[in-house]
């Protein structure tokens, strides 16, 4: 198989799992083409689908392999182990990706040593978390900003909870709260280096729910017991609620076997540079 990957635009948290992937790939006897684009290559390797800064670049070559029907491998920092462990899918990223794992078993789950909390029954506040509108996820959704003021005036029909607007640790938004009762803004404590949030755990304590697009924050929120609004594109989508018609008393479902399969979502990097994800991924590009 040819494959082109990449490396060049990732992020600097991106250069290591590149190369064990590239290792993996050499190793399993693909013609690996290294920054270099190859009109007859079989398949690309990007990093995430945020068309921001040095991964804009990316975009080029996710349209070109698109357009041409073709498949793209995304790469991009997990949401179990944050990172510790990269998922790596087919043609996009959370649940609009192919992660080749239709049937699972619980044995992997395991390993990421993560207690599924009972769902809560108590908590103050609904949580909205945005995310980065630079995102291919983000490409049919409004602004952020008034993203944020459609969930509130929609979340107001049905309950007068207070809400707190969590916005995207690189995402900066307007929006004026003295126009709402009971609203708030809080920017998420950031990582120098790798500006992720560092509060979120804090902040969920007194969360009643969480609202959220397709970001890792409602993942997190699953584990720790508390229910979820989400779209369709979000990987806690099938655990979660849709409609603020029951934000009182949201449905909380077994958790046991997406927690299954979501494991099969994101790898180690010793995973990663042993093939482990590209023996899976290979057999499901053999049917793309």
């Amino acid at each position: 198989m040819k494959i082109e990957i990449w490396p060049a635009h990732g992020p600097l948290n991106s250069k290591d799992i590149f190369q064990k992937f590239i290792k993996s790939l050499q190793n399993a006897g693909e013609q690996v083409f290294i920054n270099q684009q190859v009109p007859d290559a079989d398949v690309a390797v990007i990093w995430s689908v945020l068309w921001q800064g040095r991964m804009r670049k990316y975009k080029d070559i996710w349209e070109r392999y698109r357009n041409a029907k073709k498949p793209v491998i995304v790469i991009e920092v997990g949401g179990i182990k944050r990172n510790e462990t990269w998922k790596i899918g087919i043609n996009g990223i959370n649940r609009e990706a192919d992660f080749a794992n239709d049937d699972v078993d619980g044995g992997r789950w395991k390993k990421f040593n993560i207690d599924l909390k009972p769902w809560k029954q108590t908590g103050d506040n609904i949580i909205i978390c945005g995310q980065h509108d630079s995102s291919h996820q983000w490409r049919n959704n409004p602004p952020m900003s008034k993203w944020f003021d459609e969930q509130i005036r929609e979340i107001r029909k049905y309950t007068h909870r207070p809400i707190v607007i969590r916005p995207h640790p690189r995402n900066h938004i307007r929006l004026d709260t003295n126009k709402y009762k009971d609203v708030t803004i809080v920017t998420p404590r950031r990582d120098l280096k790798t500006y992720d949030d560092t509060d979120l755990s804090d902040r969920l304590k007194s969360a009643w729910a969480v609202v959220s697009h397709s970001s890792n924050p409602a993942m997190t929120a699953v584990f720790t017991g508390i229910p979820v609004y989400v779209s369709e594109a979000s990987l806690s989508f099938d655990v979660g609620n849709s409609s603020y018609e029951n934000i009182n008393s949201p449905e909380m479902p077994d958790r046991q076997q997406w927690a299954n399969k979501l494991a099969y979502t994101e790898w180690w990097p010793d995973e990663i540079e042993q093939g482990t994800p590209w023996q899976r991924i290979k057999k499901r590009l053999d049917r793309h």
